[in-house]
């Protein structure tokens, strides 16, 4: 009988550890989603109770998703005031377009050097994935797939330092990237801007690469100004 629980006593341990964590990703997916697709606008207050209602979950993982979120640079903790989404602003749009379409053509420059065969076919793989979403109309599905591919490609640098950074700088501008895409029009381009990357990658053409995720990123940047200038009026 002993012997039974002990050997039980471990899986039922490890579930009871993982089930919390897995609550939190989950919750934390979601509450980010509901930022960067809109529902949740900048500037709106983060009310826990509300929340814990639209999420069916408890305080707990709702305080750890928006403490991480908050890493991120979605949510901007007030000290005795709680928390609210951050705001989208012209400067920081401008100032984190610039230094993100830097870092992602260094990578495309790396990436022709270091990628493998093998990273090269996933991220096609993933860019078929991506058309399949766009030509269905389904944008939430359609920008977590780009989003994917931009980290991956990044990832195939080899280069650890410029992935984290990227990563990072990339939580903050999350939220405009998406906006960019609200524009069915602009939505299209991006679309043919994708297929000139993918290309360009595949040939590694490490001149060409750098200067289409320089300007796929600085035509972005153009399309969220504008959204911002209309917010404004």
């Amino acid at each position: 009988m002993n012997q039974d629980l002990q050997s039980v006593s471990p899986s039922m341990s490890a579930e009871t550890v993982a089930e919390p964590r897995l609550l939190v990703e989950e919750v934390l997916e979601r509450l980010r989603d509901l930022i960067v697709q809109g529902e949740l606008a900048p500037g709106v207050k983060l009310n826990e109770r509300v929340l814990c209602e639209r999420l069916r979950t408890s305080r707990t993982p709702v305080r750890e998703a928006i403490k991480f979120l908050a890493s991120e640079g979605l949510v901007e903790l007030l000290p005795n005031r709680g928390a609210i989404v951050t705001p989208i602003t012209v400067t920081t749009v401008r100032e984190m377009f610039v230094l993100l379409g830097a870092l992602e053509a260094l990578a495309g420059e790396l990436a022709c050097v270091n990628a493998s065969d093998a990273d090269i076919a996933e991220i096609r793989a993933l860019h078929y994935q991506m058309l399949a979403h766009h030509a269905r109309g389904e944008l939430a599905p359609y920008f977590r797939c780009n989003q994917q591919i931009h980290l991956r490609l990044v990832e195939s640098t080899g280069n650890a330092t410029l992935a984290n950074t990227y990563r990072a700088l990339n939580g903050h501008v999350r939220r405009a990237r998406y906006m960019a895409n609200l524009s069915r029009e602009r939505w299209d381009h991006a679309v043919e801007e994708h297929q000139k990357i993918l290309d360009a990658l595949i040939r590694r053409d490490g001149a060409l690469l750098p200067a289409l995720l320089r300007g796929h990123l600085g035509n972005k940047m153009l399309v969220v100004l504008e959204a911002l200038g209309e917010q404004a009026d």
